[in-house]
């Protein structure tokens, strides 16, 4: 996978953008990768698609 730098991130329409509570996500063949945009350098979490669309179901909730 590539380093978390180098692929194309997108914030959330949802995010604060006050500085606030903000993430982003990328895809990468076939995995959703998402971070705290705050904290660009830090950890990411890694999904396969089908896990990211469980995810989302749950969060929809």
């Amino acid at each position: 996978m590539e380093t978390p730098d180098r692929l194309v991130w997108r914030k959330s329409s949802y995010s604060d953008n006050n500085g606030g509570a903000c993430v982003e996500v990328a895809t990468r063949r076939g995995n959703v990768i998402v971070r705290d945009s705050k904290n660009a350098a830090g950890p990411v979490l890694r999904f396969d698609g089908q896990s990211w669309s469980a995810f989302l179901r749950t969060l929809k909730r």
